[in-house]
């Protein structure tokens, strides 16, 4: 009887140490797979800054905010199950909007350059950031990068890309912006412009009949990738973010958003 009494309260106590051991491990688990619910700024939302005035990655059309990028951060705070807060702001304040918790990460066609990673951290690219030469359709004395020596291309003179140009050189036509560049080339005062993929393909989606071609910089202007920029103080979002970015990619989702908005797959 006694060794009888002593196997059940042995499998009586088993049993409570495994209820116990499979407690313990499911509030781990849910305390890693929440370690990011504190760095958000508001709660179980994704707070995401950006300007709303830049088509085709944010903007507006007949009153709702829609473009690229957000859609994209749509389509990152659905696979985190949390809802999404759009935050707009002028260009020159949005990154510092960081500094003061004003949303948690801005999606903005924001290039990812040294200084910047400096003071920020990045997310995962999603657009690639190739540079592309547009020429007009019969140039013929253009025809790749390098060829560009000696000839005239409009652009913002404070550009990356005015340096680029200046690098392979070429001498600069000082220009306001990327539509009086291809204005420029379309009269014939240029011979064309550096810019990078996205824009060119956004502008001749809207344009499918301009006088333009493309040429690929290939390697030799460096690709600078555009991703979303946080704190670096929030690491368990930055990783919660890029897991979602990383599936997005995987299941064709930035693909077909990128086509849907630019017409063609800038994201690679």
């Amino acid at each position: 009887m006694k060794k009888m009494l002593t196997a059940i309260t042995g499998i009586a106590l088993a049993l409570i140490l495994v209820a116990c051991g499979n407690s313990n491990s499911q509030s781990s688990s849910t305390s890693k797979s929440d370690s990011y619910s504190s760095e958000l700024v508001t709660k179980d939302t994704l707070t995401v800054g950006l300007e709303g005035t830049y088509q085709p990655y944010s903007y507006h059309d007949d009153g709702k905010l829609t473009g690229f990028e957000v859609e994209m951060a749509r389509a990152v705070a659905k696979d985190m199950g949390v809802k999404v807060k759009f935050v707009e702001s002028k260009w020159d304040s949005l990154i510092a909007g960081l500094d003061v918790n004003k949303y948690d990460v801005v999606f903005n066609n924001v290039a990812q350059t040294p200084e910047r990673e400096a003071k920020y951290a990045f997310t995962t690219q999603y657009i690639a950031g190739k540079t592309e030469l547009g020429v007009k359709k019969d140039n013929t004395t253009i025809k790749t990068i390098k060829d560009v020596k000696g000839k005239k291309l409009a652009q913002s003179v404070t550009s990356n890309n005015a340096v680029d140009a200046k690098q392979l050189g070429a001498e600069v036509v000082p220009v306001d912006g990327f539509a009086q560049s291809v204005a420029l080339i379309d009269q014939g005062r240029v011979d064309g412009t550096l810019n990078d993929s996205a824009s060119f393909h956004a502008y001749l989606k809207q344009n499918p009949k301009a006088d333009i071609k493309l040429i690929s910089a290939g390697n030799t202007i460096k690709p600078q990738p555009i991703a979303g920029i946080m704190t670096k103080s929030d690491k368990a979002l930055l990783k919660r973010v890029d897991q979602s970015l990383k599936k997005l990619k995987a299941n064709g989702t930035l693909s077909k958003l990128s086509k849907q908005f630019f017409g063609s797959d800038v994201t690679k």
